[in-house]
């Protein structure tokens, strides 16, 4: 295998696995919509399903997390790969930005300035 390869199957391993904790995030918030919604079909008491609910949301802020680890980490295999000399690569959904936002999460209004 040449460096291309190499680097092309990388960069085609991490979108995989940035695709996969998308798609579990996905299928764990809809779960936890599954549970409200059949709770209230049943008449169930929201007290009843507490525990199973809150576990659900616990897996969700753990794919969170896991989530937020991938997309450091493809910070910093990005660094990486511009540090050995390898210029430029990318793979998977091209329109990303040129830098990486750093900033924290929170209202819109917040990150608004006046130019």
């Amino acid at each position: 295998m040449d460096r291309t390869e190499v680097i092309a199957g990388v960069a085609g391993d991490l979108n995989a696995a940035e695709k996969a904790v998308d798609e579990a995030i996905i299928r764990a918030t809809t779960l936890v919509q599954s549970m409200i919604g059949a709770r209230t079909a049943l008449s169930i008491s929201p007290v009843a399903a507490a525990g199973s609910q809150a576990k659900a949301m616990e897996a969700i802020a753990a794919l969170s997390a896991a989530r937020e680890a991938v997309v450091a980490c493809h910070a910093e295999l990005e660094k990486d790969h511009r540090r050995l000399g390898y210029g430029v690569y990318a793979a998977g959904i091209l329109n990303k930005p040129d830098e990486w936002d750093n900033r924290p999460m929170g209202r819109k209004a917040d990150h608004l300035r006046v130019a």
